[in-house]
């Protein structure tokens, strides 16, 4: 089994971009499984973690609701924003600068073979990340992705997931507010899920701006530590 994962920080770029992307990497991983099981062949798979930012983006899953977009294309045009449909589980979110996205494109053979609990070490990873910042999040009940004051009027979101599996290969993943603009959470029902709002790392601190870089650091100490996975840095 191959625990090295690749980190590849790809800075701000395209969702479509990097959507195609991710399908390249997950079809290679898949191929090479294909391939180790109709040659009888042991090759190791490779597993990557892709950090990006998107500019502004809303993406639908494959089970979402389309009036969840509560605004018009030539209104999304004014926003400088667009959207899409895409392959992932989960309702509509959104991505925009000061967000830090991470999608894992894993073997999961390669560690653990149940989806169920990888969606439950990503959550993990973002409730370990936030008690280093004494902040307690945690799980709301049916609904992936961490919380904060879950079970109160409170309740609000600030890392959402959702994720595509074929053959225990994983892609997307979690997109986690540290400096996000939250006034574009308000165009759309987030995950489908009415009548609770959406937070980011820097209001829950009351600081104008949360060190990126920092962040990473963190989700990546956590993310190998509970994947028990050796982060290989990509000079990508």
């Amino acid at each position: 089994m191959n625990k090295e994962i690749i980190l590849e920080d790809l800075g701000s770029r395209d969702y479509k971009e990097i959507w195609d992307y991710q399908e390249k990497l997950f079809k290679k991983i898949l191929d090479l499984k294909i391939r180790n099981r109709r040659e009888e062949l042991e090759l190791r798979t490779p597993n990557y973690l892709l950090f990006v930012e998107h500019p502004h983006v809303y993406t639908l899953g494959k089970s979402g609701d389309v009036s969840n977009l509560l605004i018009s294309e030539d209104q999304l045009k004014a926003k400088k924003a667009t959207f899409y449909k895409i392959n992932r589980g989960g309702d509509i979110t959104y991505h925009g600068p000061g967000q830090i996205v991470g999608y894992p494109i894993l073997d999961l053979e390669n560690f653990f073979t149940d989806i169920h609990k990888y969606l439950r070490l990503l959550e993990e990873t973002i409730i370990l990340t936030l008690q280093d910042y004494n902040i307690k999040s945690e799980r709301s009940p049916g609904e992936t992705g961490v919380w904060l004051d879950v079970g109160t009027p409170f309740a609000r979101k600030i890392c959402a997931m959702g994720v595509r599996a074929s053959r225990w290969v994983t892609m997307h993943g979690f997109a986690f507010n540290v400096n996000a603009n939250l006034g574009y959470f308000d165009n759309i029902v987030p995950c489908g899920i009415k009548e609770k709002a959406v937070t980011s790392l820097n209001v829950e601190l009351g600081q104008a701006k949360v060190d990126e870089n920092e962040v990473k650091q963190k989700i990546l100490t956590h993310f190998s530590n509970l994947f028990m996975a050796e982060i290989i840095k990509s000079d990508v």
